[in-house]
């Protein structure tokens, strides 16, 4: 099932582009290069993109928003530090793909989305391919999910211009949460901030940019 005929081959390109954009940028962790490879991210793009899904860019969902970049949710997963049975919390669930690889890496996954029709094709996406350890909400999350709360680790696939109070709140101790922050749209910087002992340590890295975390707490 790739929709894109027999001159593409898909494994082959999943696996250059785990070479090529994501190994040879510096992510080495064995466990995050195995489910990058493993995760189809052909079936979470629309038919007619299929034959850049394993680009080295993003690709438009639909409604103003996009599935990231391969290196860039790499980047991000490997940042996150993520084991089995923790409690991850994601904040833009878009196509699902990032909630797909976190949920490869053994993690519970508690993802929400803002817009209903990426909400519900997500949940339909994902539940068709046996994920079953993934739960989904349709809410503003920069509210986070406080009925779930507190979770071992966050990422936030949209970038806004402060740290959300409710995330901070709602990440457990010692805790983890990466998320893109910048003063204009769609240019931030990638924080990873880390919660230990009631304290809240925040280091800034490389620039990005990301759709608009728009809510409450946000754009």
């Amino acid at each position: 099932m790739n929709g894109a005929g027999p001159r593409i081959d898909l494994k082959r390109n999943r696996e250059r582009m785990v070479r090529d954009q994501i190994e040879a940028r510096g992510v080495a962790d064995p466990d995050v290069l195995r489910v990058m490879r493993r995760v189809p991210r052909h079936l979470f793009v629309e038919e007619a993109l299929i034959p850049q899904a394993y680009e080295d860019h993003p690709l438009p969902l639909g409604h103003g928003q996009t599935i990231s970049q391969p290196y860039v949710v790499a980047w991000m997963t490997a940042l996150l530090e993520v084991a089995p049975g923790l409690r991850v919390l994601e904040i833009g669930t878009g196509s699902g793909y990032q909630a797909a690889i976190l949920a490869e890496l053994g993690a519970s996954v508690f993802t929400v989305e803002r817009v209903r029709p990426l909400f519900e094709s997500a949940r339909e996406r994902l539940t068709a391919m046996g994920y079953r350890k993934i739960r989904f909400k349709l809410d503003d999350g920069t509210l986070g999910w406080p009925e779930e709360a507190p979770f071992d680790r966050m990422v936030v696939t949209a970038g806004g211009p402060r740290i959300p109070e409710p995330l901070l709140a709602q990440l457990a101790d010692p805790g983890r949460l990466v998320i893109p922050v910048g003063p204009s749209r769609r240019s931030q910087a990638l924080h990873v901030v880390r919660k230990e002992n009631g304290r809240i340590l925040a280091r800034k890295l490389g620039e990005v940019a990301f759709v608009d975390l728009v809510g409450a707490h946000g754009w």
